[in-house]
């Protein structure tokens, strides 16, 4: 009886867990300052909550891939001529993401305000570092030398406080609301089944 019990409560819990993502991923899709935006902070939390490593980088890369396409074929179509399935240098960003799913590992079970916000900010810089070494090496705006590596990082830099920002603040949102209906519904907390 009790592994039925322990299955349903993690099948709940699954879904509360997707139902957060997705309500971040949604936010997406409305007009927003550039880079102020949830998704580092979907990342940082699969990685922390999901209780299969599988779910934990695939719920939030799918939510991520599916804003991208609403995004970039009914949003923002003047920029992609034709359906767009992946945007140039989507490996870029979408592996910065990984990692910062990696960085939630490091927090699971340990959630507190402290971690949350390092973790956060570890992300965000992870992002910085990542996603901008794809645009200089991907593209021809730079020059492919340290120079022209530099500056493409310098020059993402005011993009960067939103990232900060975002993550923080959605991180926050998002953890502080599953930790909020954890110590309310303890059908919410991880069972082994």
């Amino acid at each position: 009886m009790d592994k039925i019990i322990s299955k349903e409560n993690n099948i709940v819990r699954f879904i509360v867990l997707v139902s957060i993502v997705a309500a971040a991923a949604v936010y997406r899709l409305l007009p927003h300052p550039a880079n102020l935006a949830p998704v580092g902070a979907i990342a940082l939390f699969g990685g922390a909550y999901f209780g299969s490593r599988v779910a934990a980088f695939f719920v939030p890369l799918l939510s991520l891939w599916i804003s991208d396409l609403v995004l970039n074929n009914f949003i923002y179509q003047e920029y992609f001529p034709s359906f767009t399935l992946f945007y140039e240098g989507f490996a870029w960003q979408y592996g910065a993401f990984a990692g910062v799913t990696f960085i939630g590992f490091l927090i699971k079970n340990k959630v507190n305000a402290v971690n949350v916000i390092s973790a956060s900010v570890a992300g965000s810089v992870l992002f910085f570092v990542v996603s901008n070494f794809g645009v200089w090496i991907g593209s021809t705006m730079y020059s492919h030398t340290f120079s022209g590596l530099m500056a493409c990082y310098t020059m993402a830099i005011p993009f960067f406080q939103n990232t900060l920002f975002g993550d923080a603040i959605f991180s926050i949102v998002a953890f502080g609301a599953f930790e909020l209906l954890k110590s309310r519904y303890t059908l919410l907390k991880l069972k082994e089944a």
